[in-house]
């Protein structure tokens, strides 16, 4: 005599019949579908016997059910991805629900695609443009104004110093003379064209000269040492008397040596005297 194979539930016998082992107990469709399906979390009915069932973290579907949440499309061979709003998404519309939106056109930067962050903010590319000339930065250096982003040429451009010389954007370095800005290698002698950045130099009506210039081109001569008058070094006030110029410690007696700056003198020739020494020539 044969053994009775029944439902753990309604006690039919499963001979011959479809069941389905459920908690190790043998459960025909019915008692099952009645019993012991699990509901699927979309449509709310139950998933029987008959149906593909999908289940992610104690959560169960139809295989027709297990949709995007957003676009529809079914997901039981795609990747997907659960929110904490229970609903289920592609990948792709997951992406657009949750990824950072671009500062320029505020869509959806796509995980993967070609995208720019700077100070915690992020844009697409070609959204990461110039404030000024409106084209994208790429893998160009540049700096900002406020919340304005510029390539380095429109910055120059804009904000940046000109050169009082050449009227070209310092960009780096420079020098300041006479409260205007100068790039170094325009700041440079009348005479022999030598920079003048960190060497001396003076200037004689509005051109700048190396000292070795202004001595050999510009400087007026002394009539008592006849050596140039530079201002430069001992003795930097200068005696001008009828077009003629002196060192002031050259312009003394040519016999006694006295010192005449500021005192009477007398002028012989190409010499100067002071009056007692004039009076007895």
């Amino acid at each position: 005599m044969t053994d009775r194979f029944d439902c753990y539930y309604c006690r039919d016998n499963l001979h011959g019949k479809k069941y389905v082992k459920k908690d190790e107990k043998h459960v025909c469709t019915k008692c099952f579908d009645k019993l012991c399906a699990n509901t699927c979390a979309e449509c709310k009915r139950p998933i029987g016997a008959d149906s593909k069932e999908l289940h992610h973290k104690n959560r169960y579907w139809h295989e027709d059910c297990f949709r995007c949440a957003k676009c529809y499309k079914p997901l039981a061979a795609e990747p997907f991805s659960a929110r904490d709003d229970g609903k289920i998404m592609c990948g792709k519309c997951g992406a657009r629900e949750d990824g950072s939106r671009c500062q320029g056109c505020y869509k959806v930067v796509m995980p993967g695609s070609q995208n720019v962050e700077y100070k915690n903010k992020v844009w697409h590319e070609e959204c990461f443009t110039c404030f000024e000339c409106k084209q994208p930065i790429r893998t160009q250096s540049f700096l900002t104004k406020g919340d304005d982003i510029y390539c380095s040429p429109c910055h120059d451009k804009k904000f940046a110093k000109k050169c009082f010389h050449c009227k070209q954007a310092i960009t780096s370095g420079g020098i300041s003379y006479q409260d205007e800005p100068w790039h170094s290698e325009c700041f440079k002698c009348r005479t022999c064209s030598k920079s003048l950045a960190n060497t001396r130099f003076t200037s004689h009506e509005n051109n700048v000269y190396c000292v070795d210039c202004f001595k050999t081109d510009v400087a007026k001569k002394c009539h008592g040492c006849k050596n140039p008058i530079t201002g430069f070094g001992h003795g930097t006030n200068v005696v001008n008397y009828e077009g003629y110029s002196w060192h002031e410690y050259c312009f003394n007696c040519k016999k006694c040596s006295l010192s005449l700056a500021n005192k009477r003198f007398v002028i012989t020739g190409d010499h100067i005297y002071c009056p007692d020494c004039a009076k007895k020539l």
